[in-house]
Parts: C-alpha cells; structure tokens; sequence
C-alpha cells in the first residue's frame, strides 16, 4: 500500500474542509488555526518525518532479512512463492519506492522552510535525512527521480531519472551544505523547539555531523570499485578529515523516538514481536530463525544468537533454525522453532534505529583496510564486534566478545590477524582481511541491517561463512521446489506504476532484470 506523506495529508484535510465553501460567502467561517499548504511549518513537520523514516527502516526489509540469511518463514504459514523463487516482478517492494519518496517529500518541504525561516538546524537535518533515503534509492534501484523529485504540487507528475552515480555525488554537496548549517547553528531563534523536536538526537549537533560523515563513508565504501576517475574519493574523505569530528562511535546511534510507549510500540516491536494490546503479532510467528545463520552462531560459540533468537518455545536453552523456502509443514512451525530474539526487540518503548555505531565501526574497519582513512583495521573490527555485543545487551560485553574472538582465532572469517594482506577488491578469498571484516559485520548486523548487508554482499561478491570448515557458504538460497535456476535479485523492478504513469522515464532506463547492477557493483 502506498504510503501518503505527512504534507499531503495535512492538505487532504483542508481540501475536505473547503468543498463546500466559497470565498465570497464563506470567508467569516474561516479558521484561523487551521493548517494549510501555507502554514504548515517545519517544525510541525520534522518529528513526524523522522518518526516515518524510522517506521521504514524497521519494517520494509523483511524479505532482505530472508535472502540474508537471517530469518525464514516458519512452516505454520504458506510459501511466498514470489520471494521464495526469486521471481519477482513490478508488484514486488513496491511500498518502498513510495514511502522512501514520499518521506523525502516531507524532508524537501521542510529544507524550504526552514531555508525561508533561516533555521538551519532545521534544514541541516533534512538534508541528512533525504540524503539517507536517496541513497538507499539508488542502492536498491540505482537510477532514481532526483532533481524533479517532489515537484507534482507544480505540475511536474512525471519525473525524469537521474544517474545513480550523478545522484551519489551530489549527495555528498548536500551533505556538506548540511554540516555547515548544523554546525553553527544554535538551538534558539528560528531553531527554537529543535531539542524537542529532533527526535533522533535531542539538538546535539556533533551526533548530526558525525551522522552525515558517517553516511559520507558508507557511500565512500560503496563505490570502492568505482575508479578514481569516476569519483574522487581522497577528496571526499580528506574533507570529512579537515572537518574533524569523526564517525558514530560505541554507544552512539543514529535512532528516533517519538514517545514509544506499551500502546503506541516501537515499529520494529509492533511488527516483528508484539502489539499494543501484547500479543505475539502474526509476523513474530512467521518469522523464524533461518537454520544457516543459527548453525554459524552454533559453530563459532557465539552467545549473540541467544539475543538475535529467542529458545524454541521462548524459554529454555533450545535453538532451532528452519531452512528458507522449506514447504509449510507441521514439522517447522513456529512452535518448534527460535523467533526473533530480545536483543533485536527490546521492549515497546525503544528507540528505532536508523543507522547502529556497531554498523559505523564496521564501515572504518573497511575503510581503513581498504587504505581510504587512517585507523588500524584489526583495532576497529574489534571495537565492531564488542559494539555487537554491548548492543544486544550481552552481560559482561569486553569480556565475552574477547572470547568471541580468541575462541575463532584460527578462522580467517573471525580473526582478522590470522587473515593475509588483502587478497583482492571483491572480498572473495578467505584469506582477505576485508573478507573478514564483511564476515564479522554480517553476523553482527543480524536483523539489524539487511539492507546494509544486501549491499555488501552485491558489491562484493562475498560468500560467507567460508571460514569455517565444514560450513556451508551463503547467504543460505531457497531451498523452495520452485527455485529453478533463479538467484536472488541484485535490485528491485521500478514500480507499476512508474510503468503506467512515468513510462518514457523508465523506457530511459533500457531493459531492466532482477540480475542488473546498481552502478557501484563492478
């Protein structure tokens, strides 16, 4: 279902309101109070948006969460035959499209604004928000609607599409117009009610800033096979060095919450784990743990699966996985096997992230091997993986992660010093210490970040888990009787509805399969 963006909405009402009125007779009946297209401000507007684009995240990846490797569906349910065979159409995600441009939408009206108002805080804060969303619109459709974006309240209905890479780079100016703003701005005058407002950070300039260098460097890893002659890569990373206050650390998140309360849940927890009345909802007994990821955290000793999963029956120390794609059957339901666990789902009131300093550590680690920023490698997958921990509310975090890591010393998949020099650009060798790193970060960011790890694994061409011997590679394919010879798609198909109603700006795009790259997967 398409999602309706807060502005719209609003309009929706005043519209209603004003069918059966006139200006010449019906002026006196006018509310002043009354919210329109003109006086909606960005104050109003920014809580709801960053509540929007936390709900997005915590809801729209269930099927990333499957072709990962994280989760499968429990046999009480029937076979998504779509997702399971990896026969996907221009029906499929298209939810995502919608509510990722519609949220933007949001982001645009407030940049306007708050530009007018001379509220830069404001502004700054939208534009790190709607670059997050392109971003994830490039990566999942690459070449997206971006400089007419947003424009049907002029007329413009049919957007042309920009390039993904153009899209990319421009990014990175919206990014550093953002910083400017924020960094200088208070937190009083036109910025007044920021630090109610700014659900995600409470008005702390340094978390926003680290944030967008943080989103700087997850496209700066990216594009790590894109040549240097395409994008400048130094240049960009030498500025967030001059700029100087880093990436998000341990304990820093990028995550809102608006009042989560018992009856009005976190949306990862009304989703995946219980409803505002508490009962299981329908998704926490159709999603299950995926019996290729749980057989990692089995090998390797790893105490996170006791916090990515919950024991069989909810109590107890059993942990089973299913295989995705499996047949329904009475065999594999949900009662017979781990659910999502409590270190994903905390407790209704939680905050919903967005992006997870373990995610940002893991992005340094990279990037420092890769040779882009200074740091030691080794020093910052460690950092990632005790981050993992702590996150998931694991007792005693220094001490068991430690062991995590002296118990897998021997796997190149778990130690980066037991790893060679980098073997080659593509991750693919187990001997590469970026295979390690990739290896850790998808373990870690079980249910956490999907996406991330889809991209990951595109860019890349990592098979994980080869580490291990005796472990089957994956992520883990459908063992689904209708697979064929399909493979999990590499993007989505544009919506529908771009074919219907923007058909010359697809027809722009050429011929587009499930198996065609974003522009950064060479």
């Amino acid at each position: 279902m398409r999602k309706i963006s807060i502005i719209t909405l609003v309009l929706a009402v005043v519209m209603i309101a004003n069918q059966s009125c006139t200006k010449t007779y019906f002026d006196i009946n006018k509310d002043p109070n009354n919210i329109t297209s003109g006086t909606v401000t960005y104050d109003v507007v920014l809580p709801a948006a960053l509540s929007t684009s936390g709900s997005i995240i915590a809801t729209q990846w269930g099927f990333l969460q499957n072709w990962m490797g994280y989760w499968a569906r429990s046999g009480s349910y029937s076979a998504n035959s779509v997702e399971e065979t990896y026969n996907i159409t221009t029906s499929f995600g298209t939810g995502i499209w919608s509510n990722l441009l519609d949220n933007n939408y949001d982001y645009q009206v407030i940049i306007g604004k708050a530009k007018t108002a001379g509220a830069g805080f404001y502004e700054g804060v939208a534009r790190i928000m709607r670059a997050h969303n392109t971003a994830l619109l490039v990566d999942l459709y690459n070449n997206v609607p971006y400089t007419q974006a947003g424009q049907g309240a002029s007329g413009n209905i049919t957007p042309s599409y920009d390039n993904g890479l153009t899209v990319y780079k421009d990014l990175f100016r919206q990014l550093d117009t953002a910083i400017s703003l924020i960094k200088v701005a208070s937190t009083t005058g036109p910025n007044k009610g920021i630090t109610e407002n700014d659900i995600m950070f409470k008005g702390n300039n340094a978390l926003w800033v680290k944030f967008a260098n943080t989103l700087k460097l997850r496209m700066i890893i990216h594009m790590h096979k894109v040549p240097t002659t395409e994008f400048d890569r130094a240049s960009e990373v030498a500025k967030i060095v001059a700029e100087g206050s880093g990436y998000l650390g341990a304990g820093e998140n990028a995550a809102v919450n608006p009042g989560y309360a018992a009856d009005k849940p976190n949306p990862f927890y009304n989703s995946f784990i219980k409803d505002a009345a508490g009962n299981a909802t329908g998704n926490n007994r159709y999603y299950a743990a995926n019996k290729w990821a749980m057989e990692y955290y089995k090998w390797n000793g790893d105490l996170r699966k006791n916090y990515f999963y919950a024991p069989v029956g909810g109590t107890g120390t059993t942990y089973t996985g299913v295989d995705y794609g499996l047949p329904p059957s009475t065999t594999n339901a949900y009662t017979s096997l781990s659910l999502i666990g409590a270190g994903l789902g905390k407790s209704p009131t939680m905050s919903q992230w967005i992006l997870t300093g373990t995610e940002s550590l893991f992005l340094q680690a990279e990037a420092a091997q890769r040779g882009f920023i200074t740091g030691t490698a080794a020093t910052l997958l460690s950092s990632a993986i005790a981050e993992s921990f702590s996150w998931l509310g694991v007792p005693t975090t220094t001490q068991t992660a430690s062991g995590y890591l002296s118990f897998n010393a021997t796997y190149t998949d778990c130690d980066i010093s037991a790893a060679a020099a980098p073997a080659s650009a593509t991750a693919t060798a187990t001997g590469d210490k970026n295979f390690t790193i990739l290896s850790q970060k998808m373990f870690a960011l079980n249910g956490i970040a999907p996406f991330e790890i889809f991209t990951d694994w595109r860019r890349t061409d990592i098979i994980y888990g080869t580490g291990n011997a005796g472990y089957t590679p994956g992520p883990a394919l459908s063992v689904s009787p209708a697979v064929g010879s399909n493979k999990i798609p590499t993007r989505l198909f544009y919506p529908q509805n771009e074919y219907n109603y923007n058909a010359a700006a697809v027809a722009a795009q050429g011929t587009i399969t499930a198996q065609t790259k974003i522009f950064w997967d060479r």
